[in-house]
Formats: structure tokens, sequence, C-alpha cells
């Protein structure tokens, strides 16, 4: 009976050390932005979609919602929240500039979480998409790195890293 016991609490004690080695990585915190190990797109790329700046993560078991607040050129505060489903289901959000629409995915070992952006947008009765990729990564408990990639007015790839110190 006692080896029995024993079989059974070893057998509970290896389930659960297999699940917290195979967890994901959790980005909830506040951000700042480290502008002197990241660096910005070249040739006009300017800022990179939602990228820069400081923000703050909040996230649960299947979402991941960033808030950042800017502060305008007229000095007016201006606060966007993105909610980005960790399930793998699209997920829409709006913005100034219109709705995007987006898909995470973790890698196998569940460190980096890759989240790819499509977002419409009309200008003068013309309409043009945008496609961007934000690659996150800890790199150690206390800095974030997200590498934003999306394609340049000439069609080109323009690409940004942003570097975060946890506040």
């Amino acid at each position: 009976m006692h080896l029995l016991s024993l079989t059974i609490i070893l057998a509970f004690l290896a389930s659960a050390e297999t699940n917290a080695q195979t967890g994901k990585v959790n980005f909830e915190g506040s951000w700042a932005l480290n502008t002197a190990k990241s660096t910005q797109p070249q040739g006009g790329g300017g800022r990179m979609g939602g990228g820069g700046g400081d923000f703050t993560a909040a996230q649960g078991s299947n979402l991941l919602t960033v808030t950042r607040t800017r502060t305008g050129q007229d000095g007016t505060s201006n606060t966007t929240i993105m909610k980005y489903s960790l399930d793998g289901k699209e997920s829409v959000n709006t913005s100034q500039r219109g709705d995007s629409k987006s898909a995470a995915k973790w890698s196998a070992d569940g460190k980096t979480l890759t989240i790819s952006t499509s977002i419409t947008m009309e200008r003068n009765g013309v309409s043009s998409t945008i496609n961007s990729t934000e690659v996150w990564t800890l790199t150690d408990a206390k800095t974030l790195t997200v590498v934003s990639t999306r394609n340049g007015q000439d069609g080109t790839p323009v690409s940004a890293t942003m570097v975060y110190d946890k506040k």
C-alpha cells in the first residue's frame, strides 16, 4: 500500500514539474523603452506600428493586453489598448489607424511570442494593407526585446528592435 501511494505521489510531482518546465513566458508588467539598446528602422521607416514608448502588459492564460499612453504633438494624451488572444484565435483591435487583425503564436518552447498583424487603411480614397510581425522575447527577467518587421513604402522589409526594461 505504501509503495502504491509513493508511486502516485511521485507521478504527480513529475507531472507538475513537467508542466512548470513547458509553461509559457509571462510578459506582464510595466515596461520602459531603453532607447540606447533599441534600433529604429533606417531610411524613413519612422516609428514602427504600435511599437516604441513605454507600456503596461497584463497577461492571463489566454489574453495579452497591452496599454500604451502617448502624448500627441498637440499635448493631449492618447491611450491605446490592444488585446491579443493567446490561444491562436484572431483578435481585432480598433485604433486611430483603423481596425487591425492579429494572430499570436507561441514558439514550441513557449519562450517567444510572435504576433502577426494586418491593418487596412484608407487615405484619399485609396486603400492599402500593412502587414507586420512582432516577436516578443524575454532576454532575462527584467529585459524584453520586441523585433518588429513590416513592409516599407517601396515594399522592402523594414525592421526595428525595441528593448524594454521592467520598471
